[in-house]
């Protein structure tokens, strides 16, 4: 035992490298000083000490990461005159050129909605790019942008500032010290054993890099985070290198370059990246190296040095292996660990964490503070992985090599990731695959995506912002929706069966509308946190006193169920199970989905009979299923669950009794094109957690006055008390029906910006790209602001005329939902 430990602390990070001390830093700023940072060798041992320092964003395309970013780089340029510790930060500017017309489009789109959030940006011409960077060949080049406020920094010396600022506040950080497990009392962190003793603690924070996804098993939790080879080169000394030459990115050639002691240093993210030691990483590595595969990495070194012609035949003075640890779907794992309260993971940064370490540690100490997350978590919350997937050795090793350069390169709206597939699979797979699906994933599910006329047609012949190959035969789904019917397969909804003495208990307390209805009734409903901020937005349907049914979106499985058991009081007898891999669900929609239920179904169908926003047990030829009817499509129609084992013969069925009525399989992209006609909310894609059901439009959701009140109320009801609000959520349609809406594009009322489109798609009925977004104005945004604005979408530089709507676009009285 270290006499010299201290035996308790209110909150100990485990690792000391950049995420760890920007940790400790933030909490200590916010006055929470008994904080322990414990390091298992010395600060930035691990691979921190290694890290490019490149302060520079690239293409940000999320509020939270604007925010972050921007934290970390004011933060990181003023630490030193703060602490007295220099930091070695330049503020030398940063460069991204565009070769490809794909690649300007991006570009521009991200520029605009970066510069939005307090960036400046500026697209300047392949000879300003070449002034600038005067080593690089910009011949190819369409036009480059300019980020005059980005830098660099020492990783060593900014992590040695932050430690330092933490110690004035208080904090311990103690090298030399390894912790061999987290204690467990309850359910929830108790603190740390280490080789030195033990230390008790209110809370436990892993931030402890590629070590995080063993340390965390341990724990019992599930990380999944792995370690892979990446490389930098560095030349001798070139006279024509300058020490404030820009910071380069080329995504052309995943490569980037800065100056370096007076040569160059070429930085490399290539297209088939090695995992590093899958197994385990070795807990005495540090400060440590890997020998370089020089065959491997030759032809990506030279592509990299096409782009600096000039320092090609420059001597090598290093050519650097190093470690460093990426997650399978490059957002950080970060949160309160799902199933073990107090337990914190700051881990999983996809080699960011000196970019994004100071906004990881201020938003995560309010987090730890405040109870609540600042910013938005819907893509990085440790809780997606809550289910155990994506993390056994063969499927990191298979995901990994695709990670490196999907994070440095060109991005499509539709892409997905093309390793690793299969992890999550409908029993209506291969029924799907032979009618012509072409398979996107999400969250480890294959989703179809869109379907082709044949199999040998289901493919993308080329990724772009504009109408791709298979946009036709999309328009033809979405029209079957509007004019006959579609099949859905949306097995991948998350269903969840709550049932016992206390299951509507619990769920009234957490669900904003009122659940405690008549047995049969589907609620749709939004759970708030306690500053009426959204946790999810969901269906409960109420299958007995004592049993409801809660569905929601794939993209939140894990919150939803770990948001459900958080909230079981002591004494309470409720179990949740996931049934979603039991059952699955077929959507059918459309004008005539009725007629093609009646003829497979002896059950009455019909309005009186089975409602809208009812659910009923009903026979599908030899089969029960249990039927609910809703719509996330504007159409009258039902959700199908069926139990897997009887999913192909009911699919069948339905595809049989639909021939004659036009009945079509419909994918992802038109369920997309579908609900944004009608201006459908989705936790996760256009609304989060710090954004509230009163202007996200949801206020008829939300029963301020029913008895006992629930999570969020007294949030929601000063919200709601102080009037129309000024920012608010509205539907868009553009005038022109050529361009095409992906998201963050900016929205423009009377000339000014005043927010940007959430999430947008086709609406082929509306005759043009529609969308939704949060939009804010100087006063109350009324629907007579609403009706008498001059309303504009910003598309990649260029303005076009939109109509805007505080009500859906499309059948604003329901009237084909209730037929």
């Amino acid at each position: 035992m270290n006499p010299t430990l201290p035996s308790q602390a209110q909150v100990v990070i485990i690792g000391g490298g950049s995420i760890g001390c920007n940790i400790a830093y933030h909490l200590t700023q916010l006055g929470m000083s008994d904080v322990v940072v414990l390091e298992r060798d010395k600060l930035t041992s691990g691979t921190t000490w290694h890290a490019a320092g490149e302060i520079v964003p690239a293409v940000l395309g999320a509020e939270w990461e604007c925010e972050l970013y921007l934290h970390g780089r004011d933060l990181i340029s003023n630490l030193e005159s703060e602490t007295g510790q220099a930091t070695g930060w330049r503020e030398v500017g940063y460069i991204q050129p565009a070769d490809t017309p794909e690649r300007l489009e991006e570009m521009r789109r991200g520029a605009a909605f970066m510069n939005l959030h307090g960036f400046e940006i500026h697209e300047i011409s392949p000879a300003e790019a070449a002034e600038r960077f005067p080593i690089g060949d910009f011949s190819n080049t369409l036009a480059a942008f300019w980020y005059p406020k980005e830098g660099r920094t020492n990783p060593v010396d900014t992590t040695m500032a932050l430690a330092r600022g933490a110690r004035k506040r208080g904090a311990q950080v103690i090298e030399d010290i390894a912790v061999s497990e987290i204690l467990v009392r309850n359910g929830r962190a108790a603190g740390v054993r280490t080789d030195q003793g033990e230390i008790a603690a209110e809370h436990v924070v892993i931030a402890a890099g590629m070590w995080s996804r063993q340390i965390g098993a341990k724990a019992g939790l599930n990380l999944p985070l792995q370690a892979a080879e990446h490389y930098y080169l560095i030349t001798d000394e070139i006279d024509s290198i300058d020490r404030d030459l820009p910071l380069l990115e080329d995504p052309h050639n995943w490569s980037y370059y800065r100056e370096e002691v007076g040569g160059l240093l070429v930085g490399l993210f290539e297209p088939d990246a090695a995992p590093w030691m899958v197994d385990a990483i070795p807990e005495d590595f540090s400060f440590g190296e890997i020998a370089p595969d020089w065959d491997r990495m030759a032809p990506h070194l030279e592509a990299a040095f096409s782009r600096v012609p000039s320092v090609a035949e420059a001597g090598v003075r290093k050519f650097f292996c190093g470690p460093e640890s990426f997650t399978p779907d490059l957002a950080p794992l970060v949160g309160e660990a799902p199933g073990l309260r107090n337990c914190w993971v700051a881990a999983g940064m996809n080699s960011l964490g000196i970019l994004y370490g100071p906004g990881i540690g201020k938003m995560l100490a309010h987090w730890i503070v405040d109870g609540r997350c600042p910013v938005d978590h819907t893509s990085f919350n440790v809780d997606r992985f809550a289910d155990g997937t994506h993390n056994t050795p063969a499927f990191r090793r298979a995901r990994t090599p695709e990670l490196l350069a999907k994070s440095f390169g060109a991005h499509f709206p539709n892409e997905s990731f093309k390793t690793a597939r299969g992890l999550k699979r409908s029993a209506l797979h291969d029924r799907l695959k032979a009618a012509g699906a072409y398979f996107s994933e999400s969250h480890g599910w294959e989703l179809p995506d869109w379907f082709a006329p044949t199999p040998q047609d289901a493919r993308i012949e080329a990724y772009g912002w504009g109408r791709q190959n298979w946009f036709g035969w999309h328009a033809a789904e979405h029209r079957a929706a509007r004019e006959n019917a579609v099949l859905m397969d949306m097995s991948s909804m998350s269903k969840f069966l709550v049932q016992g003495r206390d299951a509507c208990a619990l769920l009234s307390r957490i669900s904003c509308n009122d659940v405690d209805v008549a047995i049969g009734r589907v609620v749709y409903t939004a759970w708030a946190n306690e500053a009426g901020g959204f946790e999810a937005d969901l269906t409960v349907t109420r299958m007995a006193e004592d049993r409801f049914m809660v569905v929601v979106g794939e993209n939140s499985h894990g919150h939803t169920e770990t948001w459900m058991r958080r909230h079981v009081e002591p004494g309470e007898f409720v179990t949740i199970t996931d049934m979603t891999g039991g059952i699955t669900q077929i959507n059918l929609h459309g004008p005539k989905a009725r007629t093609i239920l009646e003829t497979v179904s002896d059950a009455d169908l019909s309005n009186a009979a089975f409602p809208f926003m009812t659910a009923q047990d009903i026979d599908l030829g030899f089969f029960r299923v249990f039927a609910l009817r809703v719509t996330y499509v504007g159409e009258l129609g039902w959700e199908l669950q069926v139990p897997s084992l009887h999913a192909v013969q009911v699919y069948d069925l339905l595809v049989e009794a639909g021939a004659e009525h036009g009945l079509r399989n419909a994918g992802m992209q038109t369920l997309s094109s579908l609900r944004l006609e009608k201006a459908y909310r989705d936790f996760g894609v256009d609304v989060d957690n710090t954004d509230n059901p009163i202007e996200a439009g949801l206020g008829f959701a939300v029963k301020l006055e029913k008895p006992g009140g629930f999570v969020g109320r007294d949030a929601l009801a000063d919200i709601k008390a102080a009037g129309t609000p000024r920012r608010r959520m509205l539907q868009f349609l553009l005038s022109d029906p050529e361009p095409l809406l992906h998201g963050n594009e900016i929205i423009h009322l009377d000339g000014k910006p005043v927010g940007y489109i959430q999430v947008g798609a086709y609406g082929h009925t509306l005759g043009g790209a529609t969308g939704i977004g949060f939009v804010e104005t100087d006063t109350s945004c009324t629907a007579e602001r609403v009706a008498a604005g001059d309303w504009s979408i910003e598309i990649a530089g260029r303005r076009y005329g939109a109509k805007a709507a505080l009500k859906p676009l499309l059948d604003p009285k329901m009237e084909r939902v209730k037929m």
